[in-house]
Order: structure tokens, then C-alpha cells, then sequence
């Protein structure tokens, strides 16, 4: 046997793709390709690392419990919703989970039986040939008969065999300060000035996060300029930076957004645009789409694509209801209207 030869090569580790791996290597050889590691200096995700309730329920299909180590304090029961345009603030309880994103992605790296195979490398360059596919990951080549991009909004999977599939995307600019808030909170941000997207803030152990999603055209200008009204109208206290970091979102605005694969290529999580347009939420849909490739590639190799395709369609569809919902969050006026009724919101007590 060849042993860079392999069923599937699975691109990137995150959720989604640790996911697969973990749930097919009892029946398929199958190799991860990821470059993350636990040194200081490995690439990491800008995330504002959240765990949602549909994605607690994913883990708890698993029966998986997180340990203490991915958890960071302090864990918050609500969402700081900020129109900075009217200048109303409301309250709505949330059930998140507060995580640090990366040492998430390397506990679920941790949790894939030894039957796969791991390279911690990066995909520079996928190219099919006869007997399927050949990765070049640098000093090493993998050649497989199958191809999952579960490598995220910038995937090379999606750019290199659906290249006309442009989806909307944005540039995600976060930054991390020393905690001077003198109440820890987490924040959901509306700014039409500055961008058509939503920013967000969260503490996590005694760092406090801001960031957001800004067009390309003048993204980091966009950025400084929120930050500066979040300051002036709203008292956040930010100071320098001690870190900054970027990265590209997807935001899906239609059906024909979502990307399942083709020709014996697949895509799931964000990679297939499976992410809330409304929230960017993403860790939910990298469970599920990996749980059905998965459920897909147990029935069988033969016809995997169409049955994936069919078995996502509740997905698209949940999906493309976030798309719907879009408007009552981003049109000022009604999202307006919305905060003003005070629905479903929390009235604080101040003690003292």
C-alpha cells in the first residue's frame, strides 16, 4: 500500500473537519491536513469563540463533555445589543459557552482516533490526476480518491474546483486589550456608518476582545472609526492593542451560495458557506454538515455527492431562513423598532 495514498484527505481541522475525520476513519483511510499546533507561534483563527446552544447540542449528540482546559472565565448569560445609530441598548439572555477557539480546535483534533492519519501542514495546492487527487503540502504530496475542503472561508478546495462560486464575504479585523471594563460583558454592535455587518466584544481571562466584520473597501478605517464611537458614546475602555488579527468571513445572501462539492470533491462548514448570515455563527454548521458527510460516506463511496446534496437540504434551507431574518437585524428601522418594543429583552437591576 501506498502510504501517501489515501480514501479521503480531509482539508483543515477546525470543527468540521475533525468532525469527519473522527466519525469515517473506522471505514475509510483518511488522512487531516491542518497546520495548527499548541506552539505560541502556530496559526490561529480569529474567532470570538462562542459555543451556541445548537452547537452544545451537536456535542451533546456525541456525548461529549468540554474540559475545563478550552473554557475561559467569565461565562456570561446575556448579549450587550448596542445600535450605536440610535443609541439603544438592550439586553437578551444567551446560553454561549466561552471558549478559547484554538485550544477547541486542538482538543477536537485530540478526540481523532489514531486510525486517521495527521499532517500538520498546510494544502498549498490540490490538482487532480487520474487516480483522483494529489496534494502539495510542501516537502510532503498526498494523493487521494476523495477531497473534503473543510478549510474554512478562504478555502483552497472551493477556490481551486469551484473558482465561479464567489461568495460575499467580509474581512473580520479583532483585537485584544488588557481587561479595563469594569464589568466583564459581551457585546453584539450595529453601526451603519461603518459597516452593513455586526461587530462583537467578549472577555475572556482578563483580555477583553474586540472585533468586527467590515467591507474590504477601507476595513481597518472602518474598524478604527467604530472602535473610536464605541469610546466616545459608549465608555469602552480599549487601550493598546496587544494583538491584532484578520481573517475573511463568508456572509451567504441566497440559496445558490451554499457549495456541496462535485466530482468527488466535497465541502462542509464554511467552506460550503454554511455560516449564519445574521450572527456569523459557524461552529453549529460545521457539526452538522460534517455529521451528514459522514452519515453520506458510511452508507457508501458510490453516489456520496448526491446523497450528501440531499441530506444538506434542511440545512440550506435553515440557512437560508438566517437569510430572511437578516432584514429585522439590519434594516435600521426595524431593527429599531424591534429594540424599542423591548421584546424578549432582560431589564437589568443595578444593585447600590
Amino acid at each position: 500500500m501506498n502510504e501517501n495514498r489515501y480514501d479521503i484527505a480531509i482539508i483543515g481541522g477546525g470543527p468540521a473537519g475533525c468532525t469527519l475525520a473522527r466519525l469515517i476513519c473506522h471505514k475509510y483511510r483518511t488522512i487531516l491536513i491542518d497546520p495548527k499546533t499548541d506552539e505560541e507561534s502556530s496559526f490561529k483563527k480569529p474567532c470570538g469563540g462562542l459555543l451556541s446552544e445548537d452547537a452544545q447540542k451537536a456535542l451533546a449528540r456525541f456525548d461529549l463533555t468540554l474540559p475545563k482546559s478550552v473554557m475561559v472565565d467569565p461565562q456570561i448569560f446575556a448579549v450587550r445589543t448596542i445600535d450605536l445609530e440610535s443609541g439603544l441598548i438592550r439586553h437578551y439572555q444567551r446560553f454561549y459557552i466561552n471558549l478559547d477557539r484554538h485550544r477547541f480546535d486542538l482538543w477536537l483534533k485530540g478526540l481523532i482516533p489514531e486510525k486517521a492519519d495527521i499532517l500538520t501542514a498546510k494544502a498549498e495546492k490540490i490538482t487532480r490526476d487520474k487516480d483522483g487527487f494529489v496534494i502539495d503540502c510542501g516537502e510532503k504530496k498526498i494523493s487521494a480518491e476523495f477531497i473534503v475542503g473543510a478549510d474554512g472561508a478562504n478555502s483552497v478546495v472551493r477556490r481551486t474546483f469551484f473558482p465561479k462560486k464567489h461568495l460575499r464575504s467580509y474581512v473580520a479585523i479583532q483585537q485584544k486589550f488588557r481587561e479595563n471594563n469594569p464589568n466583564p460583558f459581551y457585546s453584539c454592535i450595529f453601526d451603519r456608518a461603518t459597516t452593513d455587518c455586526c461587530s462583537w466584544s467578549i472577555s475572556k481571562d482578563n483580555v477583553f476582545i474586540f472585533g468586527g466584520a467590515f467591507p474590504k473597501d477601507n476595513c481597518r478605517g472602518r474598524f478604527e472609526e467604530q472602535k473610536k464611537k464605541l469610546e466616545e458614546k459608549q465608555g469602552f475602555c480599549f487601550g493598546e492593542p496587544l494583538k491584532t488579527e484578520a481573517c475573511t468571513v463568508l456572509r451567504p445572501r441566497g440559496f445558490k451560495d451554499f457549495v456541496c462539492g462535485g466530482g468527488n470533491v466535497l465541502l462542509i462548514g464554511e467552506a460550503a458557506g454554511f455560516i449564519s448570515p445574521s450572527s456569523l455563527e459557524g461552529f453549529s454548521y460545521a457539526f452538522d454538515s460534517a455529521i451528514l458527510l459522514a452519515e453520506c460516506f458510511l452508507k457508501g463511496a458510490q453516489n456520496v455527492e448526491k446523497r450528501y446534496r440531499r441530506a444538506s437540504l434542511g440545512l440550506r434551507f435553515k440557512l437560508f431562513g438566517k437569510v430572511l431574518k437578516c432584514p429585522f437585524m439590519y434594516q435600521p428601522f426595524l431593527r429599531k423598532t424591534v429594540m424599542k418594543s423591548g421584546l424578549m429583552s432582560i431589564k437589568e437591576i443595578k444593585s447600590g
